[in-house]
């Protein structure tokens, strides 16, 4: 059996593989995210190492283990000390601190260098400007060198796991692709990291391997019940990971996570740096192969907190579909509700969510079905900076539900092929471990079901232009609120 642990924001888990690439165990153990101030999200790494240690244990049991390969959660900053034990908590990818560092960098052009040097336009969550934040490189108040002086890696959540389960310390070059890799070299550029003002610190970023590999070290044997020994890999993190476990590696093709956020991303085999910047170019573990990824901020978590407004639930969530037509007797959704504002297929930390058409005869289907709907069109306007021109592959939680994956195919106006529970992020990790047994050919693609798009999918041609335009609308809305909040 290989196994293929997946570290998520808010679960950790750990699918066991036969052979053939058959899902025969699995484990689950929630996590913690938790709200440690405005627009700030951390989680405690011990509770993280726990989590891991706890699936690998439930699936010792169940048979020979010869290989584990590890995928996460990827940008945030998660710094380690010399022997790998955590400093402090980790940053999250949704944490918004470092807005104030990246408005620094969009005014001086450096955002913009930075995306002609990589295809990446960071974000406040990207490891680059918390780092900086943290330097003492914005707001005074945020600066904590004596937590960097403190640390010895700054790394990523995958990264950070693999070294307590072997003590290796390194990084793969997906993680490492976002800020400070050069795409064509697959190693650090120095001029990226000058950019940053982060040459003092230089030290903190982890080697970078193509496959970073140890063996399971006797300690975590012990811990985990497991066989000392066994090959250990940090695989890609869990956009590209998805990628490959879901069988997306042809160029053209894309994926889309619909997940607590919305991942969208297309394999290319060249890296763009033209055009308006947005989105990340992320390597994948395959030569001449990168994904262009667009991880927008909205998706399934705006839904969960349209249906508590309106006091239903998920189980609710088909029969309120069914009850309001395409179009939502014309009530639209700017789902924008992160913290952290959005970053893909822009970025914009101050952007927020609003309701337009409401009226008294509005009923809360109308709203539940403009939510739904307003994320499916933030994934075509992902989609379609992304580039996608061949197949389509839908994955994630929102997957399961039929009806918003039929809205997800009419406002796309595309087949999707829908995976729902595939468990693709673990199956990319264990692919990743899988080539260390000396595989060569991966596993056929997991199976699904594919939702043609209905004869609503005209209406939605309209919609989506409503939608764009809106966006283009509420920028200046979003930028005369920060306006009037400075001057408060």
């Amino acid at each position: 059996m290989i196994i293929g642990v997946d570290v998520g924001t808010t679960v950790t888990k750990a699918v066991g593989f036969d052979p053939d690439g058959v899902p025969v165990a699995h484990a689950a153990v929630r996590t913690q995210l938790e709200r440690a101030g405005e627009g700030r999200y951390e989680q405690d790494v011990t509770a993280v190492y726990a989590a891991v240690e706890e699936v690998l244990r439930q699936l010792a049991a169940l048979g020979p283990i010869h290989a584990i390969g590890v995928t996460g959660q990827g940008d945030g900053l998660w710094l380690a000390d010399a022997e790998g034990a955590p400093v402090g908590r980790a940053i999250s990818w949704l944490d918004a601190r470092a807005a104030g560092v990246l408005a620094d960098w969009a005014a001086d052009g450096r955002l913009e260098r930075i995306f002609r040097r990589t295809g990446s336009l960071l974000f406040p969550g990207s490891s680059g400007p918390i780092l900086a934040a943290l330097a003492g490189c914005g707001d005074p108040v945020l600066a904590r060198p004596e937590v960097l002086n403190a640390a010895a890696t700054a790394g990523y959540c995958k990264d950070l796991v693999v070294q307590r389960l072997t003590g290796l310390r390194a990084t793969d070059r997906s993680d490492a692709s976002v800020p400070f890799l050069d795409p064509e070299t697959g190693e650090y550029a120095d001029d990226l990291i000058a950019l940053c003002g982060l040459e003092r610190w230089r030290e903190l970023l982890a080697p970078v391997h193509t496959a970073p590999a140890a063996p399971l070290s006797p300690e975590a044997a012990g811990r985990t019940g497991l066989t000392a020994g066994i090959p250990v890999v940090a695989a890609p993190y869990d956009l590209p990971a998805c990628a490959w476990g879901a069988g997306v590696t042809e160029v053209g093709d894309g994926l889309l996570i619909i997940g607590t956020t919305l991942a969208c991303e297309v394999v290319v085999d060249a890296v763009d740096t033209t055009g308006e910047p947005c989105g990340l170019t992320l390597a994948t573990g395959f030569d001449r192969r990168w994904l262009r990824a667009m991880p927008a901020m909205v998706g399934a978590a705006a839904l969960d907190w349209v249906l508590a407004l309106v006091g239903a639930g998920v189980d609710d969530l088909p029969g309120l579909l069914a009850a309001s037509p395409a179009g939502s007797h014309g009530v639209t959704v700017l789902p924008f509700l992160a913290e952290a504002g959005e970053r893909a297929p822009f970025v914009e930390p101050r952007a927020r969510a609003r309701v337009d058409g409401l009226h008294l005869a509005t009923r809360p289907a109308d709203v539940v079905r403009a939510a739904a709907e307003g994320i499916a069109y933030a994934a075509r306007h992902c989609l379609s900076a992304a580039g996608l021109t061949g197949e389509l592959v839908v994955c994630g939680g929102g997957a399961a539900s039929g009806p918003w994956l039929q809205i997800f195919a009419d406002v796309l106006g595309r087949p999707l092929h829908g995976l729902g529970g595939a468990e693709v992020g673990a199956r990319g990790a264990a692919l990743a471990a899988r080539r260390l047994t000396g595989a060569v050919e991966d596993w056929p693609a997991p199976p699904g079901v594919t939702v043609l798009p209905g004869p609503q999918a005209a209406a939605y041609t309209e919609g989506y232009v409503r939608y764009l335009a809106a966006i283009d609308h509420a920028h200046s809305w979003w930028a005369g609120d920060s306006v009037a909040t400075r001057a408060a």
